[in-house]
C-alpha cells in the first residue's frame, strides 16, 4: 500500500527540480509515456510538450505543499491532492496558488505519474 509521505515526496522532487531549472529532466523521467498535464490556463500538454515547455520556464525560488490528501486506488495506483503556492519574486502573497491532483501509477517497481492537474486558487482565498 503507497503511503502519503511518499508520493508528498515525489512532489517535494518536482517542485524542487522546478527551483532549480532542473524539472525538464525530473519530469520527463517521472512522467509515464502518455501522461498529460492540465494546467491552471487551460493548457492540456502530453510529456513532450511538458518536457519542452520546462525547458524554457523561469525557476521558481520557493513553494509550499500543504492539506495533502492520499485517494488510493489499489497497490498500484493512488491520487494525491494537495494545496500548492509558488513564488518568484520577493513578495509575501505567492504568484501562484492552485490545488494540484497528481495521479501515479506503479510501473516496474516504481511510481510514475500518469496525470497532473492544476485548479488556480483565486487570490485572498
Amino acid at each position: 500500500m503507497v503511503s502519503a509521505a511518499e508520493l508528498v515526496d515525489l512532489e517535494h522532487q518536482g517542485w524542487k527540480a522546478l527551483c532549480d531549472s532542473t524539472g525538464a529532466d525530473f519530469y520527463g523521467e517521472m512522467m509515464t509515456d502518455d501522461a498529460v498535464m492540465t494546467l491552471a490556463h487551460g493548457f492540456v500538454l502530453d510529456r513532450q510538450q511538458v518536457i519542452d515547455s520546462l525547458n524554457e520556464a523561469p525557476p521558481w525560488n520557493t513553494y509550499e505543499i500543504s492539506q495533502e490528501r492520499l485517494i488510493s486506488a489499489g497497490d498500484t495506483a493512488a491520487v494525491l491532492v494537495y494545496r500548492g503556492a509558488a513564488w518568484r519574486g520577493e513578495s509575501a502573497d505567492p504568484e501562484f496558488q492552485a490545488w494540484m491532483t497528481s495521479v501515479y501509477v506503479k510501473k516496474q517497481s516504481r511510481w510514475r505519474l500518469a496525470s497532473y492537474q492544476q485548479t488556480p486558487i483565486p487570490p485572498g482565498s
